[in-house]
Formats: C-alpha cells, structure tokens, sequence
C-alpha cells in the first residue's frame, strides 16, 4: 500500500466530511449513526497502521513508507516515518476507538462532536508523518481548531475562557516557529525536513542589539521552535493553559490532550531542535535541565494542593513532561529512550486516569475530591482499575511508568548528577499527591448518603479500560518492544548530534 500515511491521515478526515454531508438533525437515529460511523472509522484507521509495524525495518535509520510529490507554489507533498515517529503514529490511532467509546452517552450535537473528534485524529498523524516544514506547521496549527471546539462547545461553564486560554497560548508560540521556518528555507533553500536536518545552520557567536549570542544563529532558529514545543508540552512556566483545559474540556477531550497533543512538543525537539540545531542545544542543555527540574518538584508540589481530580491529574502530567524534556536533552540512548518510552507510556496512563475520573463525574457531577470517599464498598473494579493506574503513574515496577522514569534518571545522570538527583525527589512527590488522591477517592469507608447508590463500571466502561490495562502491563515487563524499534533511530540521532557539536569550531 504505496499511499499508507495518507491513507491513515485523510480516512478520518474524508469520514467526517462524508458524515457532515450524509447525517442530518440532532434525531435518536443520527446520534446513533454518528457514534457507530467513529468507532468504525477509528477502528479501521487503527488496523491499518498496524500495517506500519509488519512493513517497518527497525534496523533502517532513515525514513520510510515515504510518499512524496509536487504539491503547490516549488513546495512538496512528503510524508514518511522513522523509528521515533512511528510509535506515535500508532498510540493515536490506539487511543481513538478507545476515546469514541468513552464519549458514548453523549446527548449534545453528537454528529459535530465526532466530527470534530476524526479530525484531529486525521490531523495528529499528520503531524507526525510530515516531512515537510510547510506541512508540518499546517498540521500542526490546524489540529488547535478542532480541539479548541471540543473544550469550547463541550466543556465546563468556564469553558469559553479555557478555550480561548489554550488556543492563544499555543497560537502565538507558534508564530515564532513559523518565522524561523521561513528564515530556514531562505538559508537552505528547501523546506525537506529530511535535508535540513543534515543542513549545518551557522553556529558562530554573534553579536545582535548589544546581546552577544552564543550559538548565533542555531541559537535564534532554537528559541523560535521552543516557543511553540515548550507551550505545547507544557514545560514550566508556560504551562498555567493547561490545567483550566482539562478542567473544562470534556472526557474525551481531556484523553486525548492528555495522551497526544502534549506528545507533539517532545516530538518537535527530537524532530527539530536536536538534528537541526545540535550546538545550540548543547549550549541550552542547562537551560532545559534546569527548567525540567523545577517543574517536576514545582508541579508536584501543587499538584498536592488541588482539590478538583482533573486538576491534579493535569498538573501530574506537567511534572511527568518534565522527565521527558530532560532525557530528550541529555542528548544520549538512555536519555531519549526513555524520553520517548515516558511519552507513550503517559499517554496510556494519563488517558486512562481522566477516563477514570469521567467514569465517576458520569454519576456524580462533580469532580471534586471530598464528594468521594469508600468507592470501593460499592465499585470494587473501578476501585481495582483506579489503583492499578495509580500505581503506574507513580512508577511502579511492572508497569510503563517505571521503565519510562528510569530511563531518562539514567541518561540524565550520565550528564548532570545533581540534576538527576533533585528530578528523582519527584519520584517520591508523585507517589504522595497520587496516593493521596487514590486514598482520598476510594479507599476507607462509605459515609456519604450521596454515594450509597452509586453503580460500579458497565461493561463498556471496562471494555475501554482493559486494552489501556494490557498496554501499560506490556511495556512495563517487555519493554523493548519499543525499545527494539527506536533504538537504532534513536542512536543514529546521537551519533549524528554528537559529531555536529565535536565539529563546531572550538571556540564555541
């Protein structure tokens, strides 16, 4: 299947233009239609991309399943998927059918919700597929539209401000991101990712309104891509949308916020910021691990504090990013392993405690912490599936969580000891808050009269929950069926970043 990318990029997006045209009214019937024609749609794209695995060649570094052709005004069409990509591709189209089935029992405009739901799903693979600048910045902008939709019409009462706060915020980083994509073409006269990211762009000091700027202009290309991947992560401080997002947006949203849209920042610096720019990132190194770790102990810290479940959960995801951006940076296998093994693993885990959580907020219509308490006298398996997500997000051995963490502790600790070793308190401040949330919920006794006639998960429920469950115990006893795959792309990135900084000149 020579046009498999696009193929797994434009299905949903050619479904939801096809049921915006066929599905008329707001009837029993088109709800029901609509939510069939999703889960079918995203089951189906899933399928295919396990095509991506069986055909991939792990062993091969450079890019593969690429499609290229003349596209408009000298610019191409060029998708394609390495080691490092692949993966992402797959964890969304994973998640989708799962995130469909978790949105069953909607009621509102239900054919514009799954709409708006098969376009991002269109729009995140082409985000990760892209090897384009041009369509890469497209994708990635225009994936802000349906989600900004989804937490504006669907969300909380405090929704419209939610939305706006996420739009604007990962708008505007964006804008700088696409000024040094156009000053990258001027410099290298294409806009390939593939050739720019062998491009050398200069690294000489320079000197700019009196600032000397070491790195040059590797440095000013740098700052311009963290702007929009550092947003979009989030990384401390740029991280206040997100909580008020997850918190307005609806449960299918949050999954999916949670589970990839934050993936996109990590993608981005290993995609760009360590190929294309490798002395600046050298240089900013300190930068990185010092706003990584702040943000895993800060985050921690407050995630202590909240009272809403989405909150912390939001909060927990910052401190958990934060790993990432440190393994990404310390710029070894270790390192980047584990950063793009935590990414995945989150997006299982994450997705999985914010369909917990909407399990309970479909009762009770609250999410606040003190209206629960004893849910295990009457939900003994959501008790069971919320401590078994609990523990994972902790890190527990046997779980994803913990190969993730350890993995980028050890690259970290290979580069920066003291570094390492103020992130690995946050190992003990997430099991405190997790803890203390799942101890809150579930566990001790039933004394609420509102709780006594709650009903424990359906069958659909658990359905949902039980390939989340199976992924997160995979990968935590055999990790290296992702390890395996990126691991030859991954030290390709190391080597080919490591002789760009030995061949810098010396006085940089």
């Amino acid at each position: 299947m020579g046009n498999l990318l696009s193929i797994l990029t434009f299905l949903p997006i050619v479904a939801a233009a096809v049921m915006a045209l066929v599905l008329r009214g707001d009837s029993p019937a088109t709800r029901k239609n609509a939510l069939w024609a999703a889960l079918i749609v995203t089951s189906v794209t899933f399928l295919l991309s396990l095509k991506l695995l069986t055909g991939f060649d792990a062993s091969n570094t450079g890019f593969q399943f690429v499609e290229e052709r003349h596209w408009i005004m000298g610019l191409n069409y060029k998708m394609g998927v390495d080691g490092i990509s692949i993966l992402f591709v797959l964890l969304t189209t994973f998640l989708m059918p799962l995130t469909i089935l978790s949105a069953w029992k909607v009621e509102m405009r239900v054919k514009d919700y799954m709409i708006a739901f098969l376009v991002l799903e269109g729009l995140m693979i082409g985000v990760f597929t892209a090897l384009d600048l041009v369509l890469f910045y497209l994708f990635f902008e225009a994936g802000l539209i349906p989600m900004f939709l989804i937490i504006g019409i669907w969300g909380g009462k405090d929704r419209i401000y939610a939305a706006f706060k996420f739009f604007l915020y990962t708008f505007l980083g964006s804008v700088l991101m696409l000024v040094a994509m156009i000053a990258m073409y001027r410099m290298a006269g294409t806009t390939d990712i593939p050739t720019l990211m062998t491009f050398k762009f200069p690294s000489e000091s320079l000197s700019l309104w009196g600032f000397h700027i070491v790195g040059g202009v590797q440095t000013l290309l740098w700052f311009a891509f963290f702007a929009s991947f550092a947003v979009k992560m989030p990384m401390w401080p740029v991280h206040t949308w997100l909580p008020d997002a997850h918190v307005q947006a609806p449960t299918a949203g949050s999954v999916v916020l949670a589970a990839v849209l934050l993936k996109m920042g990590g993608y981005g610096f290993l995609r760009f910021s360590l190929p294309m720019f490798p002395v600046a990132s050298m240089h900013l190194t300190p930068f990185i691990f010092t706003l990584s770790a702040i943000a895993i102990v800060y985050t921690s810290l407050v995630a202590l504090a909240q009272t809403d479940m989405k909150k912390l959960i939001a909060y927990s995801s910052v401190a958990h990013m934060g790993y990432v951006t440190m393994g990404i940076f310390a710029a070894n296998q270790q390192g980047i392993d584990g950063a793009i093994f935590q990414m995945l693993s989150h997006g299982f885990i994450s997705g999985a405690l914010f369909l917990c959580v909407g399990v309970i907020y479909d009762r009770m219509h609250t999410r606040e912490i003190d209206a629960y308490g004893g849910l295990v006298n009457r939900m003994p398996a959501y008790a069971l599936i919320f401590m078994f997500f609990t523990m994972a997000n902790v890190g527990l051995p046997g779980t994803s969580g913990f190969i993730g963490e350890f993995l980028t502790l050890m690259g970290a600790f290979q580069v920066n000891t003291w570094v390492a070793m103020f992130a690995t308190t946050g190992v003990i401040l997430s099991a405190a808050y997790a803890l203390w949330l799942l101890a809150r919920v579930v566990m001790g006794q039933l004394t609420k009269d509102s709780l006594r006639a709650i009903t424990d998960m359906s069958a659909r429920e658990k359905l949902v929950m039980a390939p989340l469950v199976a992924m997160t115990l995979l990968l935590g006893v055999y990790p290296s069926l992702v390890t395996d795959r990126i691991g030859p792309s991954v030290a390709a990135l190391v080597q080919t970043y490591h002789a760009a900084v030995a061949a810098a000149p010396a006085s940089e």
